[in-house]
């Protein structure tokens, strides 16, 4: 388990509290917050960070948004349903001249009218339902596409929230190494000092040293790296981060657990099917354009001083249904309906396409989640031998069995061992993470984080009935 991690103000990791402790100490040193292993009280935990990056995402809210301008198709489609409205009115200045029998007749006449038709949309060939089907096809395609999204960020959070842990300590044991590196060459120098060791011993420690340094450098970019990646996901820089555990209690009990849950529940292949929908009902539509069109159209017009007579005044009503049969477009319509059942094929394909990729996903994630386990086993058995022999070279080096390179290539690694458990500790965190995330239910809600879940649910049932306005439902 990957534990707290503290800092300084100016974002740099604390130097490790040195000074006579044991190998085992100064590796929890190295893993917890340099204030000497305690956590502090208000230290962020991975719950409340991947809260912050949930709620306060710039891509995870744009996809939000998307999702909402999808459910708008729905009212767009249904508008079929509904009948079409049209106002008109003229008016005008009319001069008429005329010349009977050498009787001159003029007049000045105001015509003007207003009328008011209707067209109500009987049947046209099923292509209004087909259509609701299709916009209603697409939002869930749309939430889906928002749950991957969804999980992406939250994956992502859980590897920068370990990174950053993972990489302070790593500082942390490289900004020891450097000060047990200065002890052994001041060692090393009073012994040359004496006559003990020779200029070369002396030459080895210093390049030691300075290799340390190095290192150190290297870790010290590292973790601005991880710093910043953790800013960009959770959307504050970090100060002091709290223990993180592996999701033990949402990994499935086996690979084939793993493997039925992802078929059925990740959202990219939820995602295909509804695309596969919207495409079957794509070839529906296009096929209703060979099909007739049934409509009714009624109007109700007035008119005055038409024609120049002054007080002539005429109202018109009327109802008229009609029906069109489409006979040929030149192809158009055909061409339409062989493009729509290609794309549906090719939907078709895409959706086996995701269901592999899910499942070679799956199996990756649990391979890499089975073996993390052993690794740190392994590792830990590695650290506790390293310590053995590094204490077992030091002695010998005392009585000139051995040399001082051998003392300093087993320290390093010493700390390298050290170096692949802290790494091996933050991946056992993020497999756990991404393969439940590869199974397709690594949620806000799965997780119980502390939000208000966001429910696409609620602005689709406010605008999916609207005839009218143009305010969307948040006020703009």
């Amino acid at each position: 388990m990957i534990v707290s991690v503290e800092r300084s103000c100016d974002g740099k990791a604390k130097r490790p509290v040195l000074g006579g402790v044991s190998t085992r100490l100064l590796l929890a040193l190295s893993m917890v917050a340099a204030s000497g292993g305690l956590v502090p009280v208000s230290a962020e935990t991975i719950s409340g960070a991947l809260s912050r990056a949930y709620v306060n995402s710039p891509d995870l809210n744009q996809q939000r948004a998307a999702t909402r301008a999808i459910d708008e198709n729905v009212p767009k489609a249904t508008s079929g349903y509904r009948p079409t409205i049209t106002g008109q009115a003229q008016a005008g200045v009319q001069y008429l001249g005329t010349n009977a029998s050498g009787r001159a007749i003029n007049s000045h006449t105001t015509p003007g009218s207003f009328g008011l038709s209707v067209t109500q949309n009987i049947w046209n060939g099923n292509r209004t339902i087909n259509g609701v089907r299709q916009a209603d096809s697409q939002v869930l395609q749309s939430r889906e596409q928002l749950r991957q999204s969804e999980q992406l960020l939250l994956a992502n959070s859980a590897a920068a929230y370990m990174n950053v842990l993972r990489d302070t300590a790593i500082l942390n044991l490289n900004n020891n190494n450097v000060e047990v590196l200065a002890e052994q060459l001041r060692l090393t120098q009073d012994r040359f000092k004496v006559g003990e060791v020779t200029r070369t011993d002396v030459a080895q420690a210093e390049a030691s040293l300075a290799q340390g340094r190095a290192n150190a450098v290297v870790s010290q970019a590292t973790l601005q790296t991880s710093l910043a990646a953790y800013r960009q996901f959770i959307g504050i820089d970090a100060k002091s981060l709290d223990p993180a555990r592996p999701l033990e209690r949402m990994v499935p009990r086996s690979l084939n657990d793993a493997l039925n849950r992802s078929q059925a529940e990740h959202p990219l292949i939820q995602a295909a099917l509804h695309n596969v929908d919207a495409a079957a009902l794509a070839v529906k539509i296009n096929e209703g354009a060979l099909m007739p069109t049934v409509g009714v159209t009624g109007t109700l017009s007035r008119a005055y001083e038409q024609q120049g007579i002054v007080g002539m005044h005429a109202t018109t009503a009327s109802v008229i249904g009609s029906l069109s049969m489409p006979l040929y477009d030149g192809g158009l319509s055909y061409a339409s309906i062989r493009q729509s059942k290609e794309l549906l094929g090719q939907a078709r394909l895409q959706a086996d396409l995701q269901r592999d990729q899910i499942r070679a996903n799956v199996i990756s994630a649990w391979g890499q989640w089975d073996a993390s386990a052993r690794v740190i086993q392994s590792t830990q058995a590695a650290v506790r031998a390293a310590e053995i022999a590094l204490n077992g070279v030091r002695e010998e080096a005392k009585v000139g069995q051995r040399t001082t390179v051998e003392v300093l290539n087993q320290q390093q690694a010493l700390l390298q061992s050290r170096v692949n458990l802290i790494s091996a500790q933050r991946d056992r965190v993020v497999n756990s993470y991404a393969l439940v995330s590869a199974v397709g239910q690594l949620t806000a809600t799965t997780l119980g984080l502390r939000v208000n879940a966001y429910n696409p649910g609620i602005h689709y049932e406010q605008v999916k009935g609207k005839w009218f306005g143009t305010g969307i439902p948040d006020g703009r």
